[in-house]
């Protein structure tokens, strides 16, 4: 009888699976952590580059089809559905926030326009309210000089 339990004492079988069901969590926050930001990390691009791409438009008074609004259609160039508009647990309606501004205060020739693209990005949303990184906000800005006098009006949308 006593040999027996001195086998079983010193059996390690199954001390990997222990080990593994320990460490599989951590591994999953680290993966699922790695994926989403770099998911932020390619928004906040594609805001840089709606940003770039709005004060170009701004700069040469760009007339949008269809009679809709510079800003609106800034907004509409964003590279996917949940930039555009939101409504999912990772950006929150109403998606991606485009300002047009003239810092100077006035739309001359010359004078500055500026585009800022933010949004509201909400890392690892399953978890995210329960560890403390809820939301992070993203924002990008651009500035250029404009080259024709705007007919369109500072706001956002």
């Amino acid at each position: 009888m006593r040999d027996r339990l001195r086998l079983l004492r010193n059996d390690e079988s199954g001390v990997a699976l222990v080990e593994f069901a320990l460490v599989l969590p951590l591994l999953l926050l680290l993966l699922f952590g790695m994926l989403d930001f770099g998911k932020a990390f390619n928004y906040w691009i594609d805001e840089t580059h709606l940003a770039n791409e709005g004060a170009r438009l701004a700069a040469v008074n760009y007339q949008p089809p269809g009679g809709q609004s510079l800003v609106a259609y800034i907004k509409s160039q964003a590279d996917t559905a949940e930039l555009r508009n939101g409504g999912t647990t990772s950006v929150a309606t109403p998606g991606a926030t485009v300002c047009v501004s003239f810092p100077s205060g006035t739309s001359n020739v010359g004078d500055p326009v500026r585009v800022s693209t933010t949004i509201q990005y909400n890392l690892l949303p399953f978890i995210g309210g329960r560890i403390g990184t809820a939301n992070v906000g993203l924002t990008s800005t651009s500035t250029m000089r404009l080259e024709a006098v705007p007919s369109y009006t500072a706001g956002c949308s």
